[in-house]
């Protein structure tokens, strides 16, 4: 009987490992210990398969605050440029001389619109363009380098002075992490959208501080009916919370608005408050009108996104000339109006003057978000509702900043059809 040759303990027999050699034996020891090591993870893992999506949900929570954060250093880092003092785009434009808040925006615009233009050309294009079309429509797949593009494209126009908010390109970053994990963990495409939605709740919460409103913001925005069930929410609201908990404590964020105490209503006051929600109601729409209005008539004019950009960042330097205050996404001005009295033709002059610098800003093709100037407006239209109020009845007391704050989220609500996220949001 012909006698089998020895084995070892790797399971090669004998004379086969030494007509191998040394390197295929190390290469074959170390992929075994690598199955063993991830068998012996598994195993202390729980089996729970929607407890082990809370945790990739943390995860991507803690990698999207981290990813929007950065981003926002990153933005004052290139403010501080200028002058190391210097907090929030409306300072640096009444900072800047009249003949640089002119020229900044436009050359601002034409380096975002190349970026844009000749990146994207060169990037192949892979899954979709936001996160929204990939939690509602696609399969859950973010580009990376695009959505790299895009945020550059971001930094060079917010940062030199388009009238929109950088919060859109945060949150755009940190549903693409919540993409890159699922595609690491090769998900299906279900688990994938819910990814991208943690993720994007990672980057609403890290850019505004509002842990519950950023895990509603999904539900009612960007998901379909399924994503309000119980496996569904847990993930968002974990992915939220971590999210605050990382932008706060490790990175010092704080709440962008500072909201003065409410007063007291009166019962005829409920009236009035309705009042502004009717009138806000109307007004939203004409709002997003004026916004598509712009888009069309810069797509009419040239589909060269060069040209366009850098078009409409001459037009927000040329109103920024009178009124600076049209820079960024307004937060100083919004607390401003919250904190301090306005008079009623200065509040008409800054709402005027910004929905202009935001349709050219946001119709030329500048990649970043209208929540923020949507917000900007809600405020004034909400103080002037009050000035309005106080004129006619001025022995009712009526405090104009109360109504900014009502108008903030009754403004919102009717731009994003989302009430219970605007409620929760101020």
């Amino acid at each position: 009987m012909e006698k089998q040759p020895r084995r070892e303990s790797d399971g090669v027999p004998l004379p086969l490992r030494e007509g191998l050699g040394a390197g295929y034996m190390d290469t074959h020891i170390m992929k075994r210990f690598l199955v063993q090591l991830r068998a012996r993870i598994r195993s202390y893992l729980p089996k729970d398969d929607p407890f082990t999506f809370l945790v990739f949900a943390g995860v991507t929570g803690v990698i999207g605050a981290g990813v929007a954060s950065l981003f926002r250093s990153t933005f004052y880092g290139f403010q501080h440029l200028f002058d190391p003092h210097i907090h929030g785009m409306v300072a640096l434009a009444h900072y800047l001389p009249w003949y640089v808040r002119v020229v900044m925006p436009a050359l601002g615009g034409a380096m975002a619109g190349a970026c844009l233009k000749y990146g994207l050309d060169w990037v192949p294009r892979r899954g979709a363009d936001d996160y929204l079309e990939a939690i509602t429509v696609g399969n859950g797949v973010l580009g990376i380098r695009q959505t790299l593009i895009k945020s550059l494209s971001s930094l060079l126009s917010v940062g030199s002075g388009a009238s929109i908010g950088r919060e859109g390109s945060m949150v755009q970053l940190a549903a693409m992490t919540g993409s890159a994990i699922g595609r690491r963990l090769k998900l299906s495409h279900e688990k994938m959208r819910l990814m991208v939605a943690c993720g994007a709740t990672a980057g609403i919460t890290a850019a505004y501080n509002a842990p519950i409103a950023g895990s509603i913001f999904v539900t009612e925005i960007a998901s379909s009916d399924n994503l309000l069930s119980r496996d569904t929410l847990g993930p968002l609201i974990v992915a939220s919370v971590i999210a605050n908990i990382i932008s706060r404590w490790i990175f010092g964020a704080e709440p962008v608005y500072h909201m003065p105490p409410f007063p007291d209503i009166t019962g005829w006051e409920v009236f009035a408050y309705a009042g502004l929600g009717i009138l806000c109601g109307f007004a939203a729409p004409f709002f997003r009108r004026i916004l598509d209005t712009f888009r069309a008539t810069f797509l009419h004019r040239s589909r060269n996104l060069v040209s366009n950009m850098a078009l409409g960042g001459l037009g927000v330097g040329i109103i920024s000339m009178w009124e600076p205050n049209v820079w960024g996404n307004g937060y100083s001005v919004v607390n401003s109006i919250l904190h301090t009295p306005w008079t009623w033709w200065a509040l008409v002059g800054i709402l005027i003057w910004k929905v202009a610098a935001t349709g050219l800003s946001a119709g030329s093709g500048s990649v970043g978000g209208i929540f923020t100037p949507t917000l900007f407006v809600g405020a004034t239209v909400g103080a002037l509702y009050g000035h309005v109020l106080t004129t006619l009845m001025p022995w009712a007391g009526t405090d104009a900043s109360s109504y900014a704050m009502v108008g903030m989220g009754a403004f919102l609500a009717s731009v994003t059809y989302a009430p219970f996220m605007s409620i929760l949001m101020i």
